[in-house]
Formats: C-alpha cells, structure tokens, sequence
C-alpha cells in the first residue's frame, strides 16, 4: 500500500474513531457536570474516552505499526495531560467568562476545544507514537 493509502486510511479511521470519541466525552462530560465542578467532569470525562479512543487508534488506524498496548497508552498519556490542561483551560475561561451558562453551552465550547487538540494528538500519535514501517521502500 503506498504512502497515500495509508495516509488517508489513517485520516479517515482517526476522524471516525476521533468523532465518536468526541461525542462520548461530551455526553459523559454532560452527565456528570450537575454533580461536579467543570474541571472534575472534563478530568473524568477526557480520562475514560482516552483509554477507549487509545486502543481503537491502535487497533484500527495504526495498526500496521508494531506499536505494544503499553507503549501506546504511555504515550497517549503525555498527549492526554496537554487535553486536559487546553479542554479545561477553555471551559474555565468560558464559565468565568459566562458564569450562569448552561452545561449544554459548556459541552460545545469543551468539543471544539477538543478538535483542536486532536489535530495535534494526531500528528503526535503518527510521528512519534505509532511509528510504522518504511513505506518508502520499493
């Protein structure tokens, strides 16, 4: 499979994968925001849905690298505190900013703060985490 195949292979299961992943934290994030502070269900929220979002990245969009289960959550949980600190960050200045603002309103600030984050998690995963095979070679 050539260089381009792979790529867009990769692309297309990461943003698969990175919307339901999205999606599920919102939902979990959602949840459980009437019962604790912003920072709280984010850290919850984020936590869960990057171990699932972790293995289907391997298992699914690079899984031609030899990438070990451990070796993927390790790296993803370096990715997973820069998440934290950004998705956090932008709901905090946003429920300071707005303080009587919905759960509802903060969910969507909280996913558009996570899409930025995945375009960088993206390359990070690709370039450093799952390093695959020379596709280069003839």
């Amino acid at each position: 499979m050539g260089e381009r195949a792979v790529w867009s292979r990769e692309v297309g299961w990461f943003v698969a994968i990175g919307v339901a992943s999205t999606a599920g934290q919102a939902l979990l994030y959602w949840g459980l925001r009437p019962w604790s502070p912003p920072a709280v269900a984010n850290l919850v929220s984020l936590l869960v849905l990057t171990v699932l979002n972790t293995e289907a990245n391997r298992r699914l969009t690079f899984r031609h690298a030899a990438t070990k289960p451990a070796r993927a959550h390790l790296g993803a949980g370096g990715l997973f505190l820069l998440g934290y600190l950004v998705t956090s960050g932008a709901v905090l200045w946003f429920t300071h900013q707005r303080p009587g603002a919905s759960p509802a309103a903060e969910t969507a600030v909280l996913a558009a703060t996570s899409v930025a984050v995945t375009a960088v998690r993206f390359v990070v995963l690709r370039l450093a985490v799952f390093r695959g095979p020379d596709h280069r070679r003839a």
